[in-house]
């Protein structure tokens, strides 16, 4: 029998496992996009439960399960963090009234909780987060009548997950295509071997990753020189990190430690490792070319890296603070939300990020705008706070990113004393035109269709950066190059941000188009934004008006309103 104990201390495995290893499963994200990654999404979601289990010390099962999947609940990002709390809010549901659980017991729970998972989906789609809980549910029942022990049903449920997961290719072809697995399923499975390891070994898993590099990795430069910088302190003596390979000539007799003793009169954190064919270099310096011509006599430069610690070191501090700033921001914004009775008829909220947007948001009549978008997916209790906040009846929410409505549609059930509508936007224009179909002398539900039906007749460009190097349409992306979504699909990259709105809006409008906004975001300056504005009007032409917006949004360049 698991009791609360075991089963708090496997969830805390679970979300260390997959704190972890959260950035593998970001890696497995298949679209170049920058978004808010699966991995960091579910991670946030768990980790919420395994902080508020460390100050629970109940030893029933029940109590411990519905203490995790409030925390859940409350902290859950993205669609696959609300799908993963929503399974865990079944699974607690399951053992409601239980002091601890057997093995039919957690195949009970398990399958509530993928019934409410399932539910909350509009359209669930096979090859995801959703198949491999139900596929391995469906193995822990299969144990659970055979065999009763908690520890042997649990290991069917992970092993048909992991075989799920093997499977997610088969059943999307953009996963076969890209040779990945599902990388929601992925975090699952993740969790499951996390709690297993707990539950069956006694191990718990650390947050500290130990080592578990391959030889190839070991022996790789980039590898060495992390561990070689490693060992020094952070005070930045010399200017310039100097790596490099030198591929050792024949019939060079030379010894590799005077070239040790040489570095050294150059500078500091001198390291040189010495293979049968190779020697690897780092050195920080004044004068990276004395230390390469010097190399040079040793033999022939396989690779060589220089780079000004100083200049990093200020980039690095800068966004720091940056960073700092805009947390302190958002967390004194959270401060301010304080509740609100509903006094009014009508409020509402919506998701952006960007100071301008935030203003534009407010001044088409939002009380509150949640800071949130693109990697910055907010959290349930983020959205709920603001509704309690706006003093209204009843209360509209703008998600304006897909990525965010799951989220938002769990406000509704946790709010009692006033009515919730999600109008579902996906995007931020979606959420601007809504907001300007909004009419005083309509019904809530009339509103809410004129509201969607709105969004849904605004098409949305937007011109962001590869996050990742990928393929579409064979069309080879790579990092940090620039790209242009029509209303979410990739159409074009370019290497110009503005060049690429440019074209973009070209692209997007036709003989019916009565409308461009075009909103401008960090990393554009207002020359530039004026440049862009001025050439989309000259495409487009005199029939179409134009209006440029300060969004100051992150993540995209441009986003492009057409109507």
């Amino acid at each position: 029998m698991i009791n609360g104990s075991y089963y708090k201390n496997a969830l805390i495995s679970g979300a260390n496992n997959i704190i972890r290893q959260k950035d593998e499963i970001n890696s497995l994200n298949i679209f170049p996009v920058p978004d808010g990654d699966t991995g960091t999404n579910m991670s946030m979601t768990i980790e919420a439960a395994a902080k508020s289990l460390a100050e629970c010390d109940s030893v029933r099962i029940d109590e411990i399960a519905h203490e995790a999947a409030s925390a859940m609940l409350k902290s859950a990002r993205g669609n696959s963090g609300v799908i993963l709390s929503l399974l865990f809010r079944g699974i607690a549901n399951g053992l409601k009234g239980k002091s601890e659980a057997d093995g039919k017991d957690i195949a009970a729970a398990l399958k509530l909780g993928v019934e409410t998972a399932y539910k909350a989906v509009m359209n669930p789609t096979e090859g995801t987060i959703l198949t491999v809980a139900r596929m391995s549910y469906e193995a822990g029942k299969i144990a659970a009548e055979v065999e009763t022990d908690p520890v042997i049903v649990f290991s069917s449920v992970v092993s048909a997950a992991n075989d799920a997961l093997d499977r997610t290719p088969e059943m999307l072809p953009v996963l076969k295509k890209a040779g990945v697995v599902d990388a929601g399923g992925k975090g699952l499975c993740v969790i499951f071997e996390g709690m297993l390891s707990m539950l069956r070994d006694g191990v718990m898993v650390e947050l500290d990753k130990p080592s578990a590099m391959s030889a190839e990795a070991e022996d790789s430069a980039a590898e060495f020189f992390r561990n070689a910088a490693a060992e020094f302190d952070a005070v930045i003596n010399f200017t310039y990190c100097t790596e490099f390979i030198i591929g050792r000539s024949a019939d060079s007799d030379k010894d590799p430690q005077q070239l040790r003793k040489f570095l050294e009169s150059l500078g500091d954190c001198v390291v040189v490792a010495v293979d049968d064919d190779i020697i690897k270099v780092h050195v920080h310096t004044e004068h990276p070319g004395n230390a390469i011509e010097e190399a040079l006599t040793y033999g022939q430069l396989l690779t060589v890296k220089i780079e000004n610690m100083k200049e990093q070191h200020r980039k690095a501090a800068e966004k720091y603070e940056k960073e700092k700033a805009k947390l302190e921001a958002e967390e004194k914004k959270r401060e301010t939300l304080k509740p609100a009775e509903p006094t009014e008829d009508v409020g509402f909220i919506a998701v952006a990020a960007g100071k301008g947007l935030e203003e534009v948001f407010h001044d088409l009549g939002c009380q509150h705008v949640v800071s949130g978008g693109q990697r910055m997916n907010p959290s349930t209790e983020d959205i709920y706070q603001a509704v309690m906040a706006t003093p209204a009846k009843t209360v509209f929410v703008l998600p304006n990113n897909k990525n965010i409505i799951l989220a938002a549609e769990q406000v509704v059930p946790l709010v009692k004393d006033r009515q919730v509508i999600i109008v579902p936007t996906r995007t931020v224009p979606q959420g601007l035109v809504a907001m300007l179909a909004y009419s005083p002398d309509a019904t809530d539900e009339l509103n809410c269709e004129f509201m969607l039906t709105a969004a849904k007749s605004v098409s949305t460009g937007q011109v962001t950066y590869a996050a990742r190097n990928s393929e579409f349409g064979g069309t080879k992306i790579k990092e940090g190059d620039i790209i242009a979504l029509n209303n979410g699909k990739l159409t074009l990259k370019e290497k110009d941000p503005v060049k690429a709105a440019v074209k973009l809006a070209k692209e997007m409008s036709n003989r019916d188009t009565s409308y461009i906004s075009v909103i401008y975001g960090e990393g554009i300056t207002e020359s530039q934004a004026n440049t862009a504005f001025e050439a989309i009007k000259s495409k487009v032409g005199s029939d179409v008006e134009v209006t440029l917006i300060d969004g100051g949004q992150p993540v995209y360049y441009f986003l492009l309103s057409v109507e």
